[in-house]
């Protein structure tokens, strides 16, 4: 009998803590300060879960018609498009229950998407509507992998040559590059605890900020840091983000928004949040957590408040300023937005 009432006492614990990863109780409505306060806007997606069903909001993009590209992985919907107040414009699917990766490019008039899908390993080029343009050609196949090797494509970069480069994150952990007929042109990166090496190369992107000499941003999301790259592979350096568990990088107005997953302890569910880097890529401001420093002014740790996001895989932001964030394994909530302020 008391072996009986242990159980079910364990066993609503257990219910509570469920139901406390999915449900907590988010009620700050004002997030940074200066030039990065924000209010926020749970309800800011207007369609309905009955028309829109999603699991995972894994990322947003916007195009120069400031219509927003919303990617997830349920397969009646994998991109639902929106415009600024949230409102549906158009949904359509890869019929992909994986699809996790997405950039936007333009093409002289044109802009078109690329998605990622680490589950059913392809990497695909699409129009804004949702027609396949070209799939990438697996890495077994044209010998850049050999047997044994995982497969599995997280995200794209797209240079101004229009070279793509494709982060394996959730695979062997190399960096793909492509031309933009889809040749393959090299590898580099790969497992391991070197500098030049990867451990979950989860995001990428091309930092342009300094035009005249671009690099690439891959981050090293258990390394928890993000690792610079010349476009040709070469090693540059890293940027450290102690405790943080990065998903990608996306530059804005001179500024890198880096979305953590996690911070703090791995497994803590609603760790994640969101950490800006300033020109000299260091840390000026946290949205939903905090940098603490040492004596010497060293960053040592970033860490969550618990009351604002659970695992931020996203971040997109508008001409305005606003900006859009999508989350992983939060219940199935639509994307917020920060309103800047």
């Amino acid at each position: 009998m008391e072996l009986a009432g242990n159980m079910y006492i364990a066993g609503i614990q257990l219910l509570s803590y469920l139901k406390w990863i999915k449900t907590p109780k988010f009620d700050t409505q004002l997030l940074g300060k200066g030039p990065f306060q924000y209010r926020v806007n749970r309800n800011w997606f207007k369609g309905t879960a009955t028309d829109f069903p999603v699991r995972n909001c894994h990322e947003m993009v916007i195009d120069r018609q400031q219509r927003l590209y919303l990617l997830t992985d349920h397969p009646r919907n994998n991109v639902i498009v929106l415009n600024l107040d949230g409102k549906v414009l158009n949904s359509w699917t890869l019929h992909s229950s994986g699809a996790h990766g997405l950039t936007l490019v333009q093409e002289g008039d044109s802009e078109h998407l690329w998605i990622c899908d680490p589950y059913n390993p392809r990497v695909i080029k699409t129009s804004l509507e949702g027609r396949q343009l070209l799939i990438l050609p697996n890495p077994y196949d044209i010998g850049a992998y050999t047997a044994g090797m995982p497969y599995a494509p997280t995200q794209t970069a797209v240079s101004a040559s229009g070279d793509i480069y494709v982060a394996d994150g959730y695979g062997s952990q190399y960096i793909l590059q492509f031309d933009k007929q889809g040749n393959f042109i090299r590898k580099f990166g790969g497992k391991g605890n070197e500098p030049g090496k990867l451990n979950f190369a989860h995001g990428i992107a091309i930092d342009a900020r300094t035009h005249s000499d671009p690099v690439l941003l891959v981050t090293s999301r258990k390394d928890s840091c993000i690792k610079r790259f010349t476009l040709e592979g070469q090693y540059l350096d890293e940027i450290a983000l102690p405790g943080g568990y990065p998903c990608r990088p996306v530059i804005h107005g001179g500024f890198v928004f880096v979305s953590l997953c996690w911070s703090g302890s791995h497994l803590r569910p609603n760790s994640g949040f969101i950490v800006v880097l300033d020109k000299d890529n260091q840390v000026c401001e946290t949205l939903g957590g905090k940098a603490e420093y040492d004596n010497d002014g060293n960053l040592v740790s970033l860490k969550p408040d618990y009351s604002n996001f659970c695992h931020v895989h996203d971040i997109c932001i508008d001409p305005k300023g606003n900006a859009y964030v999508c989350q992983w394994n939060s219940g199935k909530v639509y994307p917020y937005q920060l309103e800047k302020i």
